[in-house]
């Protein structure tokens, strides 16, 4: 079953969509993952100031190897909300991931955004290392 999803970083104005696998239940343990090193590494540089633009970039290029299972055909970057997605995941510049689900109202008119969404879930990761 094809599951559409967004995946948006706060700060940044581009948004990825994927056409599939965007469920919570597959979506989230890759992010974790992929979150979990991303912070890592921008820790240990010390570069923060472009932290939104690197991360959606990471995101398109390893994430999406995953998500996408070598068939990049579902996966695309633009700045509009597309109808059928069914979750948004907003990255937080606070290091959450807050899950959103669309609702009636986000399916008939995507420009509402998060607006016309329902907050699901909120995870915390804070890659603090010694």
């Amino acid at each position: 079953m094809a599951i559409p999803c967004h995946i948006i970083v706060e700060g940044n104005p581009a948004i990825v969509y994927a056409s599939r696998g965007g469920g919570p239940h597959k979506v989230l343990p890759i992010l974790e993952r992929f979150l979990d090193k991303f912070w890592q590494e921008r820790d240990l540089s010390e570069e923060h100031g472009d932290t939104p633009e690197c991360l959606l970039a990471q995101i398109v290029v390893r994430f999406g190897y995953e998500i996408c299972e070598d068939d990049f055909s579902n996966l695309k970057v633009g700045v509009s909300y597309d109808s059928t997605a069914e979750y948004l995941y907003l990255v937080c510049s606070d290091r959450s991931v807050v899950v959103w689900e669309a609702g009636e109202d986000y399916h008939k008119d995507p420009t509402l955004g998060l607006q016309a969404c329902q907050r699901s879930i909120s995870i915390q990761w804070l890659a603090e290392h010694d």
